[in-house]
């Protein structure tokens, strides 16, 4: 976590979803995930998802991901990378990412079909119990024309 900050960002607010409609983002869109997890996955707001025993908040997100892959690729999208984290190179020191997620969306809308449907947010829960903080950037392709 960063030294400057004990804020904690897990959810999309309506100003920022406002915002992001309101970009009106053209063609695929790219989403930068930036996840730091939990020693503990913590199922306290999802108990009908929790395991039988403790897991780590790595575990929680991995059946987030192993819940989620098949609605993702369903809507068009399609999950292009993901790598461990740590320190930043270039960045405030002490803070650190434990994961790194690049998903493909081929559009707003269907970006927003994706995370509204209803089979995909039943697994969500694995999601919130596995992390402490996270960052979503969506980020659209810039065109250098060679």
């Amino acid at each position: 976590m960063s030294a400057n900050s004990d804020k904690h960002y897990l959810e999309v607010t309506q100003e920022a979803g406002r915002a992001f409609v309101q970009r009106d983002m053209q063609g695929s869109i790219v989403m930068l995930n930036l996840l730091r997890f939990r020693r503990t996955a913590d199922y306290s707001h999802a108990p009908e998802l929790a395991p039988e025993t403790p897991i780590t908040g790595a575990a929680a997100y991995f059946r987030y991901i192993e819940h989620s892959l098949p609605h993702l690729r369903e809507s068009g999208g399609e999950l292009l990378f993901l790598g461990a984290a740590d320190a930043f190179l270039i960045g405030p020191p002490g803070e650190r990412w434990d994961m790194a997620m690049l998903v493909r969306q081929r559009s707003t809308e269907s970006f927003l079909a994706f995370a509204s449907h209803e089979a995909f947010l039943a697994g969500a829960g694995h999601r919130a119990a596995a992390l402490e903080d996270s960052r979503l950037l969506p980020l659209a392709e810039i065109d250098l024309g060679v």
